[in-house]
């Protein structure tokens, strides 16, 4: 009986040290692809700081406007003009809208009377 309970007693902890070296090398392996990923992203955001930089230089005006300056027949561009944009003479007026009467009426109507319309709303719902 105890041998039988030595040999299980063995087996079982046999069992559990394969298992814990097991999660202790996927541990490793998990951290090492962390790791990995980590660098990777540390590649990636170096290289969208560099091409950040390339645009910023790319936009400058100075860079720019030899560029349009060659293309500008193709492009058909011209100087903006500050007729462009227009003024505030050029916007329509709010129109004015008379209050409904009939409605305003009836609102004061039901709340002299006790009844809230607001609060039957929010009922409803």
């Amino acid at each position: 009986m105890i041998r039988t309970l030595n040999v299980i007693m063995v087996g079982t902890s046999l069992i559990g040290l394969i298992g814990v070296y097991g999660l202790k090398y996927s541990v490793e392996e998990t951290a090492s692809e962390k790791v990995r990923i980590e660098r990777q992203i540390e590649r990636q955001e170096a290289d969208l700081s560099m091409l950040k930089a390339d645009w910023a230089y790319l936009n400058q005006p100075a860079h720019v406007a030899p560029i349009v300056a060659r293309h500008q027949d193709a492009l058909g561009l011209a100087p903006t003009t500050q007729r462009q944009f227009g003024n505030l003479d050029g916007l329509p007026m709010r129109p004015i809208k008379e209050p409904d009467a009939l409605a305003l009426d009836a609102l004061l109507e039901s709340l002299d009377a006790g009844i809230d319309p607001i609060e039957q709303l929010i009922e409803m719902n």
